[in-house]
């Protein structure tokens, strides 16, 4: 089968197209044939050598796809041969960037009639996290004010229509007005430009659009600087989620600027959630069935080939894109 490896870490350019012997489904696994490949910051930094739990090369990246099942080990139950599905895994490896993937079936997830594939493949980890982050950690309601940082990022895209689908009014913060306008058009309330209002007028902004009080909600997708300022911007009693550090940077923050608010910090990391005993399934088919009754909108903004997962990379690491990129395997 066909593959994209990483021989050595490095830039996108270490994104080599392989062949190499097809998987079969051992016990509890499910051998998928991949029709679409989700690409995320995670898949960039197992290539670049400073994901937590990358191993050593060769690696075979992708942490979530979709596609339809060739075949199901010893054990499986409730998933059958020429089912529609979608993976997430991100604790196991080869990875997603492959015709064909071995996954555990309890990282599997039957898809409904009316979600295509390639929108299906972005939903377990961006869709998941924001979803996550959200409903579970900080528990949104149509009382809460919602800032989305990187609103126009795969998981702030996400998080900009969860936010808003729950009854929330939604800060939408990008870095152009390209971006703020299409995260506009997703549903967010009101929208801050960075490039308008950078470092403390983005605090100074989300101020004012709050009447003083702050922010409800933060979801800080950056990381970095911008987690100091998340922690400024909440309001009293308000929740700041904190899942990246895109800017791969150290968050200097004052503990003044949040303890005497009673705010809570809450951390959220897809993977370990995993390995400590989340079942992403329940949570992955609640996801489907609103994109597939059309609740939400999954925006690709761009396809490619399994051929060019360097191009790929080098587009996600630009951070011009508005949406999920994806890769095309097959055709499921």
């Amino acid at each position: 089968m066909r593959v994209v490896r990483i021989d050595e870490f490095g830039g996108p350019e270490v994104l080599v197209p392989v062949e190499v012997p097809d998987p079969v489904a051992g016990p509890g696994q499910v051998l998928m044939r991949v029709a679409a490949a989700g690409v995320n910051r995670a898949d960039a930094l197992i290539r670049a050598g400073v994901y937590h739990r990358a191993g050593r090369p060769p690696l075979i990246p992708g942490v979530e796809a979709a596609g339809v099942v060739a075949a199901v080990g010893e054990g499986v139950t409730g998933i059958g041969v020429g089912q529609r599905v979608m993976a997430v895994d991100g604790v196991n490896a080869p990875g997603f960037y492959a015709e064909l993937a071995v996954v555990p079936a309890g990282q599997v997830t039957v898809l409904p009639d009316g979600v295509d594939l390639t929108e299906a493949a972005t939903l377990p980890v961006a869709w998941l996290s924001a979803w996550y982050c959200l409903r579970h950690l900080a528990k949104v309601t149509k009382d809460d004010t919602v800032v989305v940082k990187a609103a126009a990022s795969g998981v702030g895209s996400a998080a900009v229509q969860i936010a808003a689908e729950a009854g929330a009014r939604v800060i939408a913060v990008a870095g152009s007005p390209e971006k703020t306008a299409w995260a506009a058009g997703l549903g967010a309330h009101v929208t801050l430009d960075t490039s308008v209002h950078p470092d403390d007028a983005e605090v100074e902004e989300v101020l004012r659009l709050t009447g003083g009080r702050g922010a409800d909600v933060v979801l800080d997708t950056v990381g970095g600087r911008a987690f100091a300022r998340s922690l400024r911007e909440i309001a009293h009693g308000g929740r700041v989620v904190a899942l990246a550090n895109v800017a791969l940077e150290t968050s200097t923050v004052d503990t003044r600027d949040f303890y005497p608010k009673n705010a809570s910090i809450l951390g959220f990391q897809l993977t370990n959630l995993q390995i400590h005993g989340y079942d992403p399934r329940p949570d992955l088919r609640e996801l489907a069935e609103r994109v597939a009754a059309g609740t939400y909108r999954v925006p690709v903004e761009t396809v490619f080939p399994l051929a060019e997962a360097r191009a790929a990379h080098e587009r996600l690491e630009r951070r011009d894109n508005r949406g999920k990129i994806v890769l095309a395997v097959g055709t499921g």
